[in-house]
Protein backbone atom coordinates (compact mmCIF):
# COMPACT_ATOMS: atom_id res chain seq x y z
CA UNK A 1 0.00 0.00 0.00
CA UNK A 2 1.36 3.31 -0.31
CA UNK A 3 1.99 5.66 1.97
CA UNK A 4 -0.48 8.66 2.43
CA UNK A 5 1.30 11.77 3.23
CA UNK A 6 0.93 15.75 3.77
CA UNK A 7 2.41 18.44 3.22
CA UNK A 8 2.91 21.34 5.85
CA UNK A 9 3.47 24.37 4.14
CA UNK A 10 3.01 25.35 0.41
CA UNK A 11 5.34 28.04 -0.60
CA UNK A 12 7.48 28.05 -3.38
CA UNK A 13 10.13 25.28 -2.01
CA UNK A 14 6.99 22.63 -1.81
CA UNK A 15 5.67 23.58 -5.12
CA UNK A 16 8.05 23.47 -6.71
CA UNK A 17 10.84 21.11 -4.70
CA UNK A 18 8.91 19.06 -2.39
CA UNK A 19 5.84 17.89 -4.93
CA UNK A 20 7.47 16.72 -7.90
CA UNK A 21 9.91 14.78 -5.50
CA UNK A 22 7.11 12.98 -3.41
CA UNK A 23 5.61 12.82 -7.12
CA UNK A 24 8.60 10.55 -8.25
CA UNK A 25 7.52 8.06 -6.07
CA UNK A 26 5.20 5.53 -7.04
CA UNK A 27 4.78 4.13 -2.92
CA UNK A 28 3.84 7.66 -2.27
CA UNK A 29 0.34 9.51 -2.66
CA UNK A 30 -0.01 13.33 -1.42
CA UNK A 31 -3.50 13.90 -1.22
CA UNK A 32 -3.55 16.43 1.63
CA UNK A 33 -1.81 19.93 2.17
CA UNK A 34 -2.06 22.45 5.53
CA UNK A 35 -1.03 25.88 4.68
CA UNK A 36 -2.60 29.15 6.24
CA UNK A 37 -2.28 31.61 3.47
CA UNK A 38 -5.43 31.32 0.79
CA UNK A 39 -3.54 31.90 -2.14
CA UNK A 40 -1.24 29.07 -1.60
CA UNK A 41 -3.87 26.87 -0.78
CA UNK A 42 -5.11 27.46 -4.45
CA UNK A 43 -1.77 26.66 -5.79
CA UNK A 44 -2.21 23.46 -3.94
CA UNK A 45 -5.61 22.98 -5.75
CA UNK A 46 -4.29 23.84 -8.85
CA UNK A 47 -1.67 21.23 -8.86
CA UNK A 48 -2.49 17.98 -7.18
CA UNK A 49 -5.63 16.57 -8.03
CA UNK A 50 -8.57 15.87 -6.11
CA UNK A 51 -6.31 17.44 -2.81
CA UNK A 52 -7.88 17.98 0.39
CA UNK A 53 -6.92 21.41 1.78
CA UNK A 54 -6.66 22.88 5.24
CA UNK A 55 -5.87 25.97 7.24
CA UNK A 56 -5.48 24.25 10.43
CA UNK A 57 -2.52 21.79 10.89
CA UNK A 58 -3.90 19.89 14.37
CA UNK A 59 -7.63 19.74 12.52
CA UNK A 60 -5.68 18.06 9.19
CA UNK A 61 -4.13 16.09 11.55
CA UNK A 62 -7.70 14.71 13.10
CA UNK A 63 -9.24 14.82 10.20
CA UNK A 64 -7.06 12.64 8.22
CA UNK A 65 -5.29 9.01 8.50
CA UNK A 66 -1.38 10.19 7.34
CA UNK A 67 1.65 7.81 7.47
CA UNK A 68 3.94 11.04 7.76
CA UNK A 69 4.09 14.67 7.36
CA UNK A 70 6.33 17.06 5.12
CA UNK A 71 7.06 20.61 6.94
CA UNK A 72 8.25 22.81 4.54
CA UNK A 73 6.64 26.04 5.85
CA UNK A 74 9.22 29.11 7.23
CA UNK A 75 11.48 28.21 9.92
CA UNK A 76 9.68 29.81 13.30
CA UNK A 77 6.93 27.03 13.28
CA UNK A 78 9.24 23.85 12.32
CA UNK A 79 9.36 22.80 15.92
CA UNK A 80 5.77 23.15 17.02
CA UNK A 81 4.49 21.93 13.90
CA UNK A 82 6.67 18.38 14.08
CA UNK A 83 5.46 17.76 17.52
CA UNK A 84 1.96 18.02 16.97
CA UNK A 85 2.49 15.65 13.85
CA UNK A 86 4.49 13.18 15.69
CA UNK A 87 1.77 13.28 19.14
CA UNK A 88 -0.62 12.42 15.83
CA UNK A 89 1.44 9.03 15.42
CA UNK A 90 3.00 10.49 11.68
CA UNK A 91 6.47 10.11 11.03
CA UNK A 92 8.09 13.69 9.93
CA UNK A 93 10.69 15.33 7.64
CA UNK A 94 11.12 19.00 8.02
CA UNK A 95 12.95 21.16 6.04
CA UNK A 96 15.85 22.80 7.66
CA UNK A 97 16.26 24.03 10.36
CA UNK A 98 14.35 20.97 11.73
CA UNK A 99 14.43 24.06 14.29
CA UNK A 100 16.14 26.38 16.37
CA UNK A 101 17.40 25.22 19.43
CA UNK A 102 19.20 22.15 21.04
CA UNK A 103 16.20 22.30 23.63
CA UNK A 104 13.72 22.06 20.96
CA UNK A 105 15.63 19.25 19.09
CA UNK A 106 16.37 17.05 21.84
CA UNK A 107 12.64 17.21 22.92
CA UNK A 108 11.42 16.19 19.34
CA UNK A 109 13.77 13.34 19.33
CA UNK A 110 12.18 11.67 22.75
CA UNK A 111 8.93 12.15 21.46
CA UNK A 112 10.17 10.38 18.20
CA UNK A 113 11.60 7.82 20.32
CA UNK A 114 8.58 7.53 22.34
CA UNK A 115 6.04 6.72 19.77
CA UNK A 116 8.48 5.24 17.21
CA UNK A 117 8.96 7.18 14.39
CA UNK A 118 10.86 8.56 12.12
CA UNK A 119 12.23 12.21 12.48
CA UNK A 120 14.57 13.18 9.72
CA UNK A 121 15.97 16.92 8.27
CA UNK A 122 15.88 17.74 4.48
CA UNK A 123 19.56 17.37 4.07
CA UNK A 124 19.32 17.56 0.31
CA UNK A 125 22.80 18.95 -0.29
CA UNK A 126 23.90 15.28 -0.04
CA UNK A 127 22.41 14.57 -3.62
CA UNK A 128 23.82 17.10 -5.31
CA UNK A 129 25.72 14.64 -8.14
CA UNK A 130 28.80 17.02 -7.51
CA UNK A 131 29.07 16.27 -3.58
CA UNK A 132 27.92 12.87 -4.10
CA UNK A 133 30.66 12.15 -6.21
CA UNK A 134 33.05 13.62 -3.94
CA UNK A 135 32.12 11.39 -0.95
CA UNK A 136 32.40 8.42 -3.15
CA UNK A 137 35.79 9.41 -4.66
CA UNK A 138 36.72 9.68 -0.44
CA UNK A 139 35.06 6.46 -0.06
CA UNK A 140 37.51 4.75 -2.34
CA UNK A 141 40.55 6.38 -0.76
CA UNK A 142 40.98 8.59 -4.06
CA UNK A 143 41.85 11.50 -1.84
CA UNK A 144 43.60 9.73 1.18
CA UNK A 145 42.94 11.09 4.65
CA UNK A 146 40.72 14.41 4.09
CA UNK A 147 42.22 17.22 5.82
CA UNK A 148 40.48 19.80 4.68
CA UNK A 149 37.56 21.33 3.28
CA UNK A 150 36.27 24.67 2.01
CA UNK A 151 32.60 25.81 1.04
CA UNK A 152 31.31 29.07 -0.96
CA UNK A 153 28.18 30.51 -0.90
CA UNK A 154 27.69 33.47 -2.66
CA UNK A 155 24.32 35.46 -4.16
CA UNK A 156 23.46 38.90 -4.44
CA UNK A 157 20.01 37.95 -2.62
CA UNK A 158 17.94 35.40 -0.69
CA UNK A 159 16.30 32.68 -2.90
CA UNK A 160 12.71 33.91 -3.36
CA UNK A 161 13.58 37.62 -2.33
CA UNK A 162 11.40 38.91 -5.12
CA UNK A 163 8.67 36.61 -4.90
CA UNK A 164 5.95 36.86 -2.28
CA UNK A 165 6.16 35.82 0.66
CA UNK A 166 9.49 35.49 0.95
CA UNK A 167 10.01 37.96 3.71
CA UNK A 168 10.88 35.67 6.46
CA UNK A 169 14.25 34.84 5.01
CA UNK A 170 15.77 37.44 5.94
CA UNK A 171 14.06 38.38 8.94
CA UNK A 172 15.70 37.50 12.31
CA UNK A 173 12.63 37.06 14.03
CA UNK A 174 11.20 34.25 11.87
CA UNK A 175 14.39 32.19 12.19
CA UNK A 176 15.88 33.77 8.78
CA UNK A 177 19.47 35.03 7.79
CA UNK A 178 21.74 32.98 5.20
CA UNK A 179 23.64 31.21 9.00
CA UNK A 180 20.15 29.01 8.50
CA UNK A 181 19.57 29.38 4.94
CA UNK A 182 22.59 28.42 3.63
CA UNK A 183 25.01 27.96 7.08
CA UNK A 184 23.20 24.94 7.89
CA UNK A 185 23.70 23.06 4.78
CA UNK A 186 27.36 23.37 5.02
CA UNK A 187 27.16 22.42 8.60
CA UNK A 188 25.85 19.31 7.50
CA UNK A 189 28.19 18.95 4.53
CA UNK A 190 30.91 19.51 6.73
CA UNK A 191 29.64 16.22 8.71
CA UNK A 192 29.23 14.02 6.01
CA UNK A 193 32.75 15.02 4.20
CA UNK A 194 34.60 14.12 7.38
CA UNK A 195 32.69 11.08 7.53
CA UNK A 196 30.60 11.89 10.40
CA UNK A 197 32.98 13.15 12.64
CA UNK A 198 31.43 15.43 14.88
CA UNK A 199 32.43 19.39 15.35
CA UNK A 200 34.91 20.30 17.85
CA UNK A 201 34.80 24.41 17.65
CA UNK A 202 33.81 27.13 15.78
CA UNK A 203 34.72 30.63 15.00
CA UNK A 204 32.83 33.13 13.04
CA UNK A 205 32.61 36.80 11.41
CA UNK A 206 28.68 37.46 10.84
CA UNK A 207 26.85 40.99 9.77
CA UNK A 208 23.97 42.64 9.02
CA UNK A 209 22.83 45.18 6.30
CA UNK A 210 19.53 46.51 8.37
CA UNK A 211 18.35 46.39 11.55
CA UNK A 212 15.82 43.83 12.82
CA UNK A 213 17.19 41.36 9.70
CA UNK A 214 19.19 37.82 9.91
CA UNK A 215 22.62 37.49 8.74
CA UNK A 216 23.36 38.26 5.42
CA UNK A 217 27.17 37.47 5.48
CA UNK A 218 29.12 34.73 7.42
CA UNK A 219 32.51 33.67 7.30
CA UNK A 220 32.90 30.08 9.25
CA UNK A 221 36.10 28.16 10.54
CA UNK A 222 35.05 25.11 12.16
CA UNK A 223 37.65 22.73 14.15
CA UNK A 224 37.07 19.10 13.79
CA UNK A 225 39.27 16.07 15.29
CA UNK A 226 42.88 15.36 14.45
CA UNK A 227 43.14 18.80 13.40
CA UNK A 228 40.76 18.72 10.32
CA UNK A 229 39.48 22.17 9.15
CA UNK A 230 36.76 23.36 7.50
CA UNK A 231 36.01 27.22 6.44
CA UNK A 232 32.90 28.29 4.38
CA UNK A 233 31.67 32.04 2.92
CA UNK A 234 28.43 32.86 2.81
CA UNK A 235 27.12 35.62 1.16
CA UNK A 236 23.69 37.74 -0.20
CA UNK A 237 25.92 40.45 -0.96
CA UNK A 238 28.21 38.95 -4.05
CA UNK A 239 27.75 40.77 -7.84
CA UNK A 240 26.71 37.19 -9.09
CA UNK A 241 25.73 33.39 -7.98
CA UNK A 242 28.71 31.28 -7.12
CA UNK A 243 28.43 28.06 -5.73
CA UNK A 244 32.12 26.23 -4.78
CA UNK A 245 34.05 23.72 -2.71
CA UNK A 246 37.46 22.52 -2.28
CA UNK A 247 38.04 19.33 -0.27
CA UNK A 248 41.71 17.91 0.18
CA UNK A 249 43.33 14.85 1.40
CA UNK A 250 46.84 13.89 1.24
CA UNK A 251 46.77 11.90 -1.56
CA UNK A 252 44.79 14.45 -3.78
CA UNK A 253 42.59 17.75 -3.84
CA UNK A 254 38.96 17.88 -5.19
CA UNK A 255 37.58 21.67 -6.60
CA UNK A 256 33.87 21.80 -7.52
CA UNK A 257 32.21 24.82 -9.01
CA UNK A 258 28.75 24.36 -9.73
CA UNK A 259 28.93 20.99 -11.41
CA UNK A 260 32.08 21.10 -12.56
CA UNK A 261 34.48 19.06 -10.79
CA UNK A 262 38.43 18.39 -11.31
CA UNK A 263 40.49 16.20 -9.53
CA UNK A 264 44.17 16.78 -8.67
CA UNK A 265 46.66 14.07 -7.54
CA UNK A 266 49.48 14.30 -5.67
CA UNK A 267 52.10 14.68 -8.65
CA UNK A 268 50.11 17.44 -10.16
CA UNK A 269 47.93 15.38 -12.65
CA UNK A 270 44.12 17.05 -13.18
CA UNK A 271 41.67 14.95 -14.47
CA UNK A 272 37.86 17.12 -15.47
CA UNK A 273 34.95 15.15 -13.79
CA UNK A 274 32.22 17.28 -14.36
CA UNK A 275 28.94 15.97 -13.75
CA UNK A 276 25.36 16.25 -14.91
CA UNK A 277 22.89 18.29 -13.01
CA UNK A 278 19.76 20.39 -13.43
CA UNK A 279 20.87 24.78 -13.48
CA UNK A 280 21.59 25.52 -10.14
CA UNK A 281 18.44 26.92 -8.62
CA UNK A 282 16.83 27.54 -4.89
CA UNK A 283 14.75 24.48 -5.48
CA UNK A 284 16.83 21.56 -6.52
CA UNK A 285 13.88 19.66 -6.79
CA UNK A 286 15.92 16.29 -8.35
CA UNK A 287 18.16 16.54 -4.95
CA UNK A 288 14.69 16.28 -2.88
CA UNK A 289 13.80 13.37 -4.69
CA UNK A 290 16.58 11.11 -4.01
CA UNK A 291 16.02 12.80 -0.07
CA UNK A 292 12.89 11.82 -0.53
CA UNK A 293 13.57 8.29 -1.20
CA UNK A 294 15.80 8.06 1.88
CA UNK A 295 13.14 9.14 4.02
CA UNK A 296 11.16 6.27 2.80
CA UNK A 297 13.53 3.85 2.93
CA UNK A 298 13.86 5.33 7.17
CA UNK A 299 10.27 4.69 7.60
CA UNK A 300 10.38 1.09 6.61
CA UNK A 301 13.71 0.29 8.31
CA UNK A 302 12.41 1.97 11.19
CA UNK A 303 13.36 5.07 13.65
CA UNK A 304 16.84 3.72 14.15
CA UNK A 305 17.94 2.83 10.99
CA UNK A 306 21.26 4.08 10.54
CA UNK A 307 19.96 6.83 7.87
CA UNK A 308 18.01 8.14 10.71
CA UNK A 309 20.47 7.94 13.29
CA UNK A 310 23.24 10.27 10.62
CA UNK A 311 20.14 12.68 10.18
CA UNK A 312 19.91 13.83 13.46
CA UNK A 313 22.93 13.89 14.14
CA UNK A 314 23.77 16.07 11.43
CA UNK A 315 20.93 18.12 12.67
CA UNK A 316 21.75 18.47 15.88
CA UNK A 317 25.55 19.49 15.19
CA UNK A 318 24.28 22.36 12.38
CA UNK A 319 22.00 23.44 15.57
CA UNK A 320 24.85 23.58 17.68
CA UNK A 321 27.30 25.22 15.17
CA UNK A 322 24.43 27.86 14.39
CA UNK A 323 24.21 29.36 18.28
CA UNK A 324 27.92 28.74 18.68
CA UNK A 325 28.63 31.04 15.91
CA UNK A 326 26.69 33.92 16.74
CA UNK A 327 28.58 33.35 20.44
CA UNK A 328 31.48 33.41 18.60
CA UNK A 329 30.84 36.31 16.46
CA UNK A 330 29.72 38.16 19.55
CA UNK A 331 33.51 37.61 21.21
CA UNK A 332 34.79 39.48 18.35
CA UNK A 333 35.19 36.02 16.47
CA UNK A 334 36.86 34.01 19.82
CA UNK A 335 36.78 30.00 19.17
CA UNK A 336 33.55 28.25 20.63
CA UNK A 337 33.81 24.63 21.88
CA UNK A 338 31.02 22.66 20.75
CA UNK A 339 29.51 20.49 23.61
CA UNK A 340 27.84 17.28 22.28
Amino acid sequence: MKLRGAISGFGEVAAQAHLPGWLARDAINIGVVHEPVSARRHEAMRLIKNVRVYDDLELMLDGEALDFVDIASPPAPHAAAARVALEAGAHVLVEKPMCLTLEEFDALCMLAADRHRVLMCVHNWKYAPAYALARRMIDEGRLGAVRFVSLDRIRSEPAGARGAGAAWRAASDSGGGILIDHGWHVFYLMQWIFGGDAPAGISAALSSSESGAGEDLADLRVKFSAGRLARAHLSWRGPARRTSAMIYGDLGMLEIEGDRVSFTDRIGRTDELSVADLPDDSYHRAWFAAMAEEFERAIAAGPDSAAARVNLAEARSAIALVSAARKSASAGGAEVKIVA
